[in-house]
């Protein structure tokens, strides 16, 4: 998806390492607890994440109904408009962390703040794609690597298993995946 992005839309990640790099080490940092976390934790962590994801979009404005540029923290009076990311380097370890932990992909959080920046649905979306991907890539790694003691889930679960990666739900989800980025 991200290759498959307008070269324009991509270019408003330039000159935000730091921010990809935050996302990067909270991945890994992520990964590294979902497999120190309990799964009860990590389901219900999930299930709290996602009804209170659902509940701010709908209620703050900026995602569903456009809110008013805001000045951006740490830019005193400097209004967020669609230029700005609206994404402040800070939050890319706690977002790589959440995102890995509890297996919500980055997009769940990136895009949110992307449109409460004023950025279109279908930029933010876009532009969530290579954010996710410097969450997991670092861990997708990580997994690989722990795979000395995938826990009580390596031995009831069937098919290969890589570390903790289920290599038959990968190919699954990206054999659906990949089919329907390149129709849209």
């Amino acid at each position: 998806a991200t290759l498959a992005t307008n070269h324009q839309t991509l270019q408003q990640l330039r000159g935000r390492r730091g921010l990809i790099l935050s996302l990067a080490a909270g991945g890994a940092v992520g990964a590294l607890c979902a497999t120190q976390v309990p799964g009860p934790i990590v389901r219900w962590g999930f299930v709290v994440y996602v009804v209170l994801t659902i509940a701010d979009v709908l209620l703050r404005p900026g995602f569903v109904r456009q809110a008013p540029p805001v000045a951006a923290p740490g830019r005193a009076g400097a209004a967020r408009t669609a230029n700005g990311l609206g994404i402040p380097r800070a939050l890319g370890v706690p977002i790589g962390v959440a995102a890995a932990t509890l297996g919500v992909g980055g997009s769940v959080m990136t895009v949110p703040l992307l449109r409460r920046s004023g950025k279109p649905m279908a930029v933010a979306a876009a532009l969530a794609n290579p954010l996710t991907l410097a969450i997991s890539a670092p861990a997708l790694v990580v997994f690989l690597i722990w795979a000395g003691d995938a826990g009580p889930a390596a031995a009831s679960a069937p098919g290969l298993l890589l570390g903790s990666v289920d290599v038959a739900a990968a190919g699954a989800l990206l054999g659906g995946a990949i089919p329907t980025i390149v129709w849209l």
